[in-house]
């Protein structure tokens, strides 16, 4: 893969949400790196077909089952990806979920306020509870934000909360476990080409009667560099805060979006 160097060989790490879009591209790139990656999944067909991907390819994987919302699945997921050692190096938090929550919704809006925050929020915390006791000295923490947690977007209200949220979380357990030289830090991608990337651009095609393909050239145009992002360039982040190169990088929002969010 471009710009691996095996820079994680001898490395473990974890991956939730690793079945599709930007955790199936770090799962794939640590382990380009050398890291043995465990793919947390919450189906095992998709967890077979990422492993067989990647020992294709030369790495070494192996899947658990890990829905983030469930905390008897995330405890058993965890200690899986810990074995045989109860070692996790590198832990990446990237599950999450999205979708409209309108504060002036009816009862769904409400059950999916519940369900997002659920997932994105308590579902990294509930993964780094149960992984703290297996993370060493030094071990990286990736937590993904989003840009959508650099500011609000009208009737995305749990999204952004709960990825601004992650910012403040991120940045309260770098101090918490700076003692043990562990690194925390948050990724805040812009738009990305993901399958929960087009559900968005759907509705935001069908709301203003254009096409998909119009809406998807709208989402690039509004970064300066005018373009989405691919999966992989997410992954390179991920690999770079993972590394030795990484070591003094610790409560950091790190943006990467073509320049829309400019602090």
């Amino acid at each position: 893969m471009a710009g691996a160097n095996g820079s994680l060989r001898g490395k473990k790490a974890l991956v939730t949400g690793a079945s599709r879009g930007i955790g199936r591209a770090i799962a794939r790139r640590l382990a380009a790196e050398g890291a043995t990656v465990a793919v947390g999944v919450r189906k095992e067909a998709d967890g077979a077909a990422l492993v067989a991907e990647i020992e294709a390819a030369g790495g070494q994987a192996v899947a658990v089952l890990l829905d983030v919302a469930d905390p008897a699945s995330v405890a058993t997921g965890v200690e899986r990806a810990a074995r045989p050692d109860r070692r996790i190096d590198v832990l990446v938090n990237n599950a999450g979920t999205g979708g409209p929550t309108p504060v002036g919704g009816d009862e769904r809006s409400d059950v999916n306020w519940s369900r997002i925050l659920d997932v994105n929020l308590t579902g990294t915390w509930r993964v780094l509870r149960a992984a703290l006791p297996f993370l060493p000295d030094g071990a990286r923490i990736v937590n993904l934000s989003s840009v959508v947690g650099r500011f609000g977007v009208a009737g995305q209200g749990a999204y952004s909360a709960s990825k601004h949220a992650i910012i403040g979380l991120t940045r309260t357990l770098a101090l918490e476990l700076a003692p043990r030289k562990m690194t925390v830090n948050a990724i805040c991608p812009g738009w990305v080409d993901t399958e929960l990337a087009w559900e968005g651009i759907r509705r935001i095609a069908k709301s203003n009667g254009v096409t998909e393909d119009a809406a998807f050239e709208a989402a690039a145009r509004m970064a300066p560099l005018g373009r989405v992002l691919a999966p992989e360039e997410i992954a390179g982040m991920v690999a770079y805060l993972a590394s030795a190169d990484a070591r003094n990088v610790t409560g950091q929002a790190l943006v990467i979006d073509g320049g829309q969010v400019m602090p």
